[in-house]
């Protein structure tokens, strides 16, 4: 289904969803009626988010929670000094041997804010080389988007089923139950969770009613279910949950993406980044990347963003008598960078497909010296194509503070600060007659 925010109804088995109101005393086909609301209930009409499901069991049927360990996925950013250093990450490794699926295969790099404060974000990766098998998983601490860099995705959710391949997202809110299958083999990405307003759309100002993320472009599953328990195929189900930082599991006896139909606005859906229209200077100089704006989080403070999606698609730069890569620059907001695809325009070498890179606020960052050579020296006559590449931003106001484990990694590039040695003087003064 089409359309971004939309007000969504859908059945998989005719005469599910009840006519003219919500909660009827008896539903169709012995169903039960659940709300899920993924906002407050008095938020704004505009705003509001919440969808009724109509489902074989209710959500809480499962046994009681007991602490999970997967070590590697929490929400303990590193406490104490956080360096101003630029940090850089090789890929990290997929799994060669034992069975690692989608949860297990989390590793968080860093975050800020707090899921209790409903601010701030976490910030994953991913490497996985095997399905969920009668595990089940959700984030009630964040909305979760999710960055494939190699091998499609089958999620399947309670409210129906998101096919996605690298250079695609895809964004299960806050509290949705899913499974993650793997239809290509081992799999490896990116994910961030998203502790604040939900992402939506950025307003356009100047730009008009078109360009950049097109609504109609946002694609929501129909409604899909399962009516499986455990004990029919043999094997025990688990419902992992995250919790304030903390995962907990508890056993269920069936599969809880049994939601038959369903209608609202609060749901799961997928986007195609080379669907983006891509806006840029026709003139003089690099405009800010918040024009690469795909998704938004807002904030308590208007004009600043809880964190930020943007996307560096394949794009032309025409700017005459300019610099045409990203400039150096230093922000007061932190970028943590990634690359699905490709080579990224402002880094010759050592950013890889998989790899990621974090600029921290005031840290200065921009392009290697081979880069700045290259453009330095380039012919401005002749347009340039970035071609064949998809890098991706995640931005936050607040300071991204790395985990020890992605301090410690084995797969850290110790020596990025490396690729600016080469950035040499130039510095010259016109020679003064006397």
């Amino acid at each position: 289904m089409s359309g971004f925010g939309n007000e969504f109804a859908t059945e998989a088995e005719p005469g599910t969803l009840p006519v003219g109101q919500n909660s009827p005393q008896k539903v169709a086909h012995g169903l039960y009626a659940e709300q899920l609301s993924g906002t407050a209930f008095t938020a704004p009409r505009g705003v509001n988010r919440r969808s009724w499901l109509y489902r074989i069991r209710p959500a809480l049927t499962h046994g009681g929670f007991a602490p999970f360990e997967q070590p590697r996925l929490h929400d303990d950013f590193v406490h104490g000094p956080v360096s101003p250093d630029q940090l850089r990450w090789s890929p990290m490794s997929i799994p060669a041997e034992a069975p690692v699926d989608f949860v297990d295969g989390l590793f968080t790099m860093g975050g800020n804010g707090h899921a209790g404060a409903q601010q701030g974000v976490g910030i994953h990766v991913y490497a996985a080389n095997a399905s969920m098998e009668g595990r089940f998983f959700y984030s009630a601490d964040g909305e979760l988007l999710i960055v494939p860099q190699q091998g499609r995705l089958r999620i399947a959710t309670e409210l129906g089923l998101l096919e996605v391949e690298p250079q695609e997202i895809a964004v299960v809110p806050r509290g949705i139950r899913f499974r993650v299958e793997l239809p290509d083999g081992p799999s490896r990405g990116y994910v961030c969770e998203n502790f604040g307003a939900q992402l939506r759309l950025p307003d356009l100002g100047p730009i008009g009613a078109n360009g950049l993320a097109n609504p109609r472009d946002f694609l929501t599953p129909c409604a899909a279910y399962e009516d499986v328990e455990s004990a029919a195929v043999g094997k025990n189900f688990e419902l992992v949950a995250k919790f304030q930082g903390h995962l907990w599991r508890a056993d269920i006896d069936h599969s809880p993406l049994d939601v038959v139909g369903w209608h609202g606005n609060y749901a799961p859906y997928k986007y195609d980044l080379r669907r983006f229209n891509a806006i840029g200077s026709i003139s003089f100089d690099h405009p800010d990347p918040s024009i690469f704006t795909v998704l938004t989080a807002p904030s308590d403070t208007p004009g600043t963003a809880n964190m930020d999606f943007a996307i560096f698609p394949p794009r032309w730069l025409v700017a005459q008598h300019t610099f045409r890569p990203p400039w150096f620059h230093r922000n007061v907001a932190s970028e943590f960078m990634g690359l699905v695809h490709g080579a990224y325009d402002a880094k010759a070498e050592g950013f890889a497909p998989g790899g990621c890179s974090l600029h921290n606020c005031m840290s200065g960052h921009g392009p290697d010296a081979a880069t700045f050579e290259k453009a330095s020296n380039a012919d401005l006559s002749k347009p340039d194509v970035i071609a064949d590449t998809m890098a991706f931003m995640f931005e936050t106001r607040a300071v991204i503070r790395p985990t020890q484990q992605a301090i410690d990694a084995g797969h850290r590039q110790r020596d990025y600060q490396a690729c600016w040695v080469g950035l040499e003087k130039h510095f010259t003064l016109p020679r003064r007659e006397r």
